[in-house]
């Protein structure tokens, strides 16, 4: 794709940074959405020394509709409709269901899901009226396959899935693309705070599944937006996953439900 607008919500860091800097070495124009300032700030500095066209910065927490919507909004003022928006903010609080705070299930919902929501609403009639651009929902491995220790976050991607499916079929004949991208395990600030409070299980089983660093999940997304992909699978074990999950369902359950047994000793 030529340098355009993007918009990326959680680009201040993990796999959403990692491809605004790829974005920004190609000479796009990008708006970055994100909670945290500080980090906005640090972000927006490297994305600028990366050879950003223009950087716009937006503290916002997409959980919050309006207040994306606002940010969308004059993002798209200053600098035009998106060509490229990516969903990658999200949260994951991984734990037994019995421990979990009932407020985890649903902030976990709220971010991952509503989201994802909101920035697809906020951004899609600019894109629909230009007749162009691509949306790409960032899901998970976890959205594929339900994993021991995350009951909060499996079902808030498994909603993406749901998600991406529908708005590609609707925005079709619009002429904008809809992508979701399935990472593994990818190295980002948010796996190691995971890997801190996984019951064991849950570390036997996502070990098994390898490690990706956040820059060659970027570069997987941004070959799988160029050739017009739907479903992007970064590694060897989600490019087998995808298409055979529902057939490989009943030997991963045994598989992992073995791995759990051994953890649990």
């Amino acid at each position: 794709m030529p340098p355009g607008h993007a918009v990326l919500s959680g680009g201040s860091s993990g796999i959403g940074l990692a491809l605004a800097l790829k974005l920004a070495a190609r000479g796009w124009t990008l708006t970055i959405l994100a909670r945290d300032t500080a980090r906005l700030e640090t972000a927006g500095a490297a994305l600028r020394e990366a050879g950003a066209a223009a950087v716009r910065l937006a503290s916002v927490d997409v959980a919050e509709a309006e207040e994306t919507t606002d940010a969308v909004e004059a993002a798209i003022t200053a600098h035009g409709p998106p060509t490229l928006v990516v969903a990658s903010a999200g949260i994951a609080i991984p734990g037994r269901f019995e421990d979990l705070d009932g407020d985890v299930f649903t902030r976990t919902m709220s971010v991952n899901y509503f989201g994802t929501l909101h920035l697809a609403r906020a951004a899609l009639p600019a894109m629909r009226a230009a007749g162009s651009g691509r949306l790409v929902l960032i899901g998970s491995g976890a959205g594929l396959v339900g994993l021991f220790g995350y009951t909060a976050y499996s079902p808030s991607k498994f909603a993406l899935r749901g998600l991406a499916e529908a708005l590609r079929a609707e925005l079709r004949p619009d002429g904008v693309g809809v992508s979701i991208v399935y990472p593994p395990d990818t190295d980002t600030p948010q796996l190691a705070a995971e890997n801190l409070i996984k019951p064991a299980e849950a570390k036997a089983i996502t070990a098994s599944g390898g490690l990706m660093s956040a820059e060659a999940v970027a570069d997987a997304i941004l070959k799988g937006v160029a050739r017009g992909r739907f479903t992007i699978t970064p590694g060897l074990e989600m490019t087998l996953l995808a298409p055979l999950a529902g057939l490989l369902a009943p030997a991963l359950r045994w598989h992992f439900d073995r791995l759990a047994r051994k953890a649990r000793g």
